[in-house]
């Protein structure tokens, strides 16, 4: 047996050995080739940050925008109400003067007994008029008060539905602040050896161009999306619709230089397709923005920023912040030292 044991270990070295040389002959992707220097490596997580912090920051501004699009469903469900409320009150106003007016009347005539009101007939013609006149009667004040109650009970539901969506929109409130407070206390945690937040000096972007919404559910909420469409950029892929909207609008706008989205791996949206990474410089991510580069990352982050609610964007990160739809700009300084995972050379976008 150990001529085999021999003659198969002989044959396992040189197919590890062959394998070898072709992954080292094989050619570089048309993809690859064409990739500018300093890409973020595929399959790497150089966003700065644990995959906890990823976690969190994802959870918490999830969150918040749900709630926040609750909140929003629930104030105009509020207007709805008190719109209704005072229309039912107007009519109740008009109800109530009615029943009034008829009890008036009641009293100062007297109501005739319905006996006395028919013996006093003179002929068996007169006796069927009588009645029927006092049915009549009878059947309008029946249908005055019964408008009155139907329409006493329509102001008291809803009032109680406005009381429900007041407490609805509290609770809704309390939610926001939760998740608000969930992102601070995950970066002030990751931050723990930040010794400066940068002032938000890096953040003056003059960008004022508007994005077209993306397409939202009939409640206002964002539709559950999966990574479905072709990521355009060079790291091919896949990315979600509503990432593919925002890239789109981006370069609409005239932010034109080098993008990069999918990764198979990692912590973070990249590999869900919720992320892209929008490069400072024209010809890839290279070293720290400088000059114009820098402004041009700056006037990026203040264009996704000023679209955040039509794009449904999570987070924005650039150099060494990040900018939270709860919180607005905070430090962000869990990043290795280098111009990738500092933010420093671009512009990282996630979305919902």
């Amino acid at each position: 047996m150990a001529p085999v044991r021999r003659t198969a270990a002989r044959l396992a070295a040189l197919l590890v050995a062959a394998l070898a040389l072709g992954v080292a002959a094989a050619p570089l992707s048309p993809a690859s080739a064409a990739a500018p220097t300093g890409l973020l490596a595929v399959g790497h997580d150089d966003e700065g940050g644990s995959p906890a912090l990823h976690a969190q920051l994802e959870a918490a501004s999830k969150g918040w925008l749900d709630a926040r699009a609750a909140l929003n469903r629930s104030e105009q469900r509020q207007r709805q109400l008190t719109a209704q409320l005072k229309a039912v009150n107007a009519e109740l106003e008009v109800r109530d003067a009615k029943v009034g007016e008829i009890a008036e009347v009641a009293y100062r005539t007297g109501r005739l007994g319905t006996a006395a009101a028919l013996l006093g007939s003179s002929s068996p013609q007169g006796f069927l008029d009588r009645a029927a006149a006092l049915q009549q009667v009878a059947a309008h004040e029946d249908h005055a008060l019964r408008e009155l109650i139907d329409t006493r009970d329509r102001a008291n539901r809803t009032q109680t539905a406005l009381g429900a969506e007041i407490r609805e929109q509290r609770k809704q409130v309390t939610v926001m602040a939760k998740r608000k407070e969930q992102a601070e206390r995950a970066l002030e945690v990751a931050n723990t050896n930040a010794t400066s937040t940068d002032g938000g000096s890096g953040m003056q972007g003059t960008s004022r161009a508007d994005a077209t919404p993306a397409p939202r559910n009939a409640d206002g909420s964002w539709p559950s999306e999966s990574c479905s469409v072709k990521d355009p950029t060079p790291a091919n892929g896949c990315i979600t619709p509503r990432m593919l909207h925002a890239l789109q609008q981006a370069k609409a706008a005239g932010f034109t230089r080098y993008v990069s989205c999918y990764r198979p791996s990692g912590s973070g949206e990249h590999p869900k397709g919720r992320a892209c990474d929008f490069a400072a410089q024209k010809n890839g991510f290279g070293g720290v923005a400088t000059g114009g580069d820098k402004t041009y990352g700056n006037n990026l982050a203040a264009y996704f920023i000023r679209n955040a609610d039509p794009l449904a964007v999570l987070y924005v990160i650039w150099f060494k912040q990040i900018w939270l739809p709860s919180s607005g700009w905070k430090a962000y300084t869990s990043g290795n030292g280098d111009p990738s995972s500092d933010h420093t050379n671009h512009v990282h976008l996630s979305v919902y």
